[in-house]
């Protein structure tokens, strides 16, 4: 394990998991907006340039499933934000083992972006979120639990085909519905909750308004686009994929996942950004709203 700095120790230093990722990495920017130092914790070498210029204070390099990485990632860290690699294996044991680090490491505070419905025991990405829950609810740390929706930003990867061929496909029912938010979104409320008191010990359900199927999303895509974009089910336009994601797509053939908006608009004291304006974003091709950040 690599740690690099770019400036001074500060008493209250940040450790960001996920840092270079398509999703958290906007995490950075959002507590640097805020004046935070923030170590970012990569993986590669490669990344560090990019998560500095995202505002990153210092670069920690290393395996999330590395104690000694982790141990000298967390030395002299304040707060914590955490996020588990999608469909890592043993992501229980792995998020475990990170609040574990966390408590050797006497960390104050620890906030994990986790998903909605941790419940859900046949979405395994789901149901991995609760044993993590549960050990930082039994560590005696400040924590703050993020609970948030499907992300816009998933959309970035159907949109190239989007555009050249005018279908969206996706591997289920195409009258499924599902509350979405944009992820720019939960990090500003991550870093409120890494800066402030005001979410200690919350558990925050994250949605935009709407709720909407795939017929609804081709219709904006189309009204975005200025042209027709159909829809169909193809199971199989992601290719082969592990027996966790697979179920996933079966959970939505037959059910939905469907919040509440209130909490995310109230927090932030505005309107949570739309599916509409993302999908502008991503028509004028700017990548970092597209998630292409790692």
């Amino acid at each position: 394990m690599i740690v690099t700095k770019t400036r001074k120790e500060h008493d209250h230093m940040i450790l960001a998991f996920g840092a270079a990722g398509n999703f958290a990495g906007s995490v950075i920017p959002a507590l640097a907006a805020r004046g935070a130092r923030v170590r970012a914790f990569v993986r590669k070498p490669e990344q560090a340039e990019l998560v500095r210029r995202h505002g990153a204070t210092e670069v920690a390099i290393g395996d999330l499933r590395d104690r000694a990485a982790l141990d000298g990632a967390l030395k002299d860290v304040g707060a914590v934000f955490y996020i588990a690699p999608a469909f890592i294996p043993a992501e229980a044991d792995v998020g475990k083992k990170v609040v574990e680090a966390a408590i050797d490491a006497g960390v104050r505070r620890f906030v994990f972006s986790a998903v909605i419905h941790p419940v859900l025991s046949d979405l395994v990405n789901h149901v991995a979120k609760a044993p993590v829950e549960e050990a930082v609810l039994n560590s005696g740390l400040e924590y703050t639990f993020l609970h948030p929706a499907r992300y816009f930003q998933n959309y970035a990867a159907f949109w190239p085909k989007v555009v050249k061929e005018g279908v969206l496909a996706e591997p289920w029912s195409s009258g499924t519905r599902f509350s979405l938010v944009d992820y720019r979104d939960v990090a500003e409320l991550a870093a409120i909750a890494l800066t402030e008191e005001r979410l200690l010990f919350g558990t925050f359900e994250l949605c935009a308004p709407g709720q909407l199927n795939r017929l609804d999303v081709a219709a904006l895509m189309s009204d975005v686009l200025g042209h027709e974009v159909r829809e169909r089910r193809d199971p199989d336009v992601l290719g082969d994929v592990p027996p966790g994601l697979r179920a996933m797509f079966d959970h939505y053939d037959r059910h939905g996942l469907l919040g509440n908006p209130l909490t995310l608009r109230a927090i932030l004291g505005r309107e949570p950004r739309s599916l509409r304006a993302y999908l502008e974003e991503l028509a004028q091709g700017d990548p970092a709203r597209s998630g292409e950040q790692g």
